[in-house]
């Protein structure tokens, strides 16, 4: 029995056409705002009501990790996050696992202290809810993200008809950026150049609502099996009393 064997046609080459130019710079040219473009798979940091926040692309980039450090240089007003072992000091959970999927999922740590230094540090808003879109780098063999202070997306929190706060789901932007399209080249480019051992600070940060919670359960254990007194003993309700302090 014979086969016959179709050969198919190839397919046409395309040549591009390339013009060269040498006389081209990038003097003058501005990189347009990741910010005015959708960035959802980009990561990101949000600041909102004594808590904070990474979203579920900065997991992505980092699976093997669960425990995370924070450092801010307060001089150059950057913010990095350095995933790291959990034996580490400072270090805090930076993800929860979501019992129907199994997966990392972003978890929402309360911080009342460092979200005040850090609205303190920037002047803002504490009322209103601040994003922060970053970039993961290596820098000395380390994996870390670098999140810049000075370019939040900042989402006001309003008042609307049946009186309640609402925070608006359109963000505005730093007064700055209204005749701009980004920074010059040269600029962006010194944007991710860092080290983390130069003017940089670890911040330890915990997860208040848990510790609030495991203390107020201490607390209720202690009056139950108090039989000589029917108050509290002195400092027991100190623990879940909210910091009025000022920020030092």
């Amino acid at each position: 029995m014979m086969t016959t064997t179709t050969m198919e046609p190839e397919a046409p080459q395309v040549t591009t056409e390339i013009e060269s130019d040498d006389a081209f710079s990038y003097d003058g040219y501005q990189v347009v705002r990741g910010e005015f473009f959708a960035h959802m798979f980009e990561p990101s940091i949000t600041f909102n009501n004594c808590r904070v926040s990474l979203n579920t692309a900065c997991i992505r980039k980092v699976p093997e990790a669960d425990y995370v450090q924070i450092l801010v240089n307060p001089i150059e007003k950057k913010l990095a996050v350095r995933p790291c072992n959990e034996d580490e000091k400072d270090s805090f959970i930076w993800c929860s696992i979501n019992r129907k999927t199994g997966r990392k999922q972003p978890k929402q740590i309360t911080c009342r202290m460092f979200f005040a230094k850090v609205v303190q540090l920037m002047d803002w808003n504490s009322q209103y809810r601040y994003k922060l879109l970053g970039k993961l780098i290596e820098s000395n063999g380390e994996k870390l993200f670098v999140f810049d202070l000075n370019s939040p997306e900042i989402f006001q929190r309003i008042v609307i008809k049946d009186g309640k706060p609402r925070v608006t789901r359109t963000p505005v932007f730093p007064a700055e950026w209204q005749n701009q399209f980004g920074l010059p080249v040269e600029e962006h480019k010194k944007q991710l150049q860092i080290d983390i051992f130069d003017g940089y600070a670890v911040f330890g940060i915990k997860d208040e609502t848990k510790n609030a919670i495991n203390e107020s359960e201490e607390i209720t254990n202690e009056e139950q099996h108090s039989s000589d007194f029917n108050r509290p003993k002195e400092g027991q309700n100190q623990g879940i009393q909210e910091d009025t302090s000022p920020i030092g």
